[in-house]
């Protein structure tokens, strides 16, 4: 194992890369898999629906140690930008988000996934996550195009995407194996220019307040 790697394994648990009053995204370590596990166990039948057939090992703490090598390795190579959802108040960990398939060059885009536990879903913690990543996608990583992909019926998903901003472009015919059947998903996007005009509206709203005020 690296130095580098041994660094990004045991380094302190406050590395955090974007925080809001509700949540606060960073980098997963190895010192976060007993909660890991536990959440993710706790919300195996919630979960195993919307994902790829889980390992007899995915549990294990050898398994979860190879996903943090992963992400790292996909971070440092620009690859992907991998993070767990603790909860402000209290640091429970809520779930995970990744920017991941990340392309450079003229595509300047990536494809975003995450998961939410059985517990905290439906409370807003995934909206509040994604209104934190959207703009650093934009903003700090300059991505021009930000994707998603959603099983035709997953509809807290799909209504999810489509209130911070995504569009419905298209359909993916057995884009994903997913709990081990291979499914159609619909294509979600969201563009740099609608952040900005978003952006943009959103400031001329709050100085007609102001002067209404």
């Amino acid at each position: 194992m690296t130095k580098s790697m041994l660094r990004f394994l045991s380094r302190p648990a406050d590395d955090v890369v974007l925080q809001d009053r509700q949540v606060y995204l960073r980098v997963p370590l190895m010192a976060d898999y007993p909660v890991w596990r536990d959440l993710r166990e706790s919300s195996r039948s919630f979960l195993e629906p919307w994902e790829p057939t889980w390992r007899t090992d995915d549990l294990t703490r050898s398994a979860f140690r190879l996903r943090v090598r992963r992400h790292h390795r996909d971070h440092v190579q620009g690859t992907a930008l991998p993070l767990f959802i603790f909860r402000a108040d209290d640091h429970a960990l809520l779930g995970g988000i990744t920017l991941g398939h990340i392309r450079r060059g003229p595509a300047q885009s990536t494809m975003i996934g995450y998961w939410m536990g059985a517990p905290h879903a439906g409370h807003g913690f995934m909206r509040a996550t994604l209104e934190l990543v959207i703009p650093y996608a934009f903003d700090t990583m300059r991505l021009h195009r930000i994707e998603a992909a959603c099983i035709p019926d997953n509809a807290r998903s799909i209504g999810l995407l489509e209130k911070v901003g995504f569009g419905r472009e298209g359909y993916l015919r057995s884009y994903l194996k997913i709990n081990g059947a291979w499914r159609d998903h619909v294509l979600f996007a969201r563009l740099a220019e609608e952040q900005r005009t978003a952006r943009k509206a959103s400031s001329v709203n709050e100085h007609r307040k102001t002067i209404a005020g």
